[in-house]
């Protein structure tokens, strides 16, 4: 079975450009999904940019750091 976090992303406006809607799905195998909720297209990493990105980057390390305590936990 395949458990996935879910997290939302709202990226403030900056000038004339429009502040983007995401969702973010972290599943235990390891994949990810992400979604702009605005097109409903899902969307490769490599495409963020700005603080979507830093905050893709800062909850994938925070995934993986529960991931580790929870095996960890688990198999000690």
């Amino acid at each position: 079975m395949v458990n996935c976090e879910h997290f939302r992303y709202l990226e403030p406006s900056r000038g004339p450009r429009p502040s983007r809607d995401f969702t973010f799905k972290f599943f235990t195998d390891g994949s990810l999904e992400i979604i702009d909720n605005d097109s409903g297209h899902t969307m490769n990493p490599r495409e963020l940019s700005g603080g979507s990105y830093d905050f893709y980057v800062r909850q994938r390390i925070a995934f993986i750091k529960r991931d580790l305590h929870s095996k960890i936990a688990k198999y000690a």
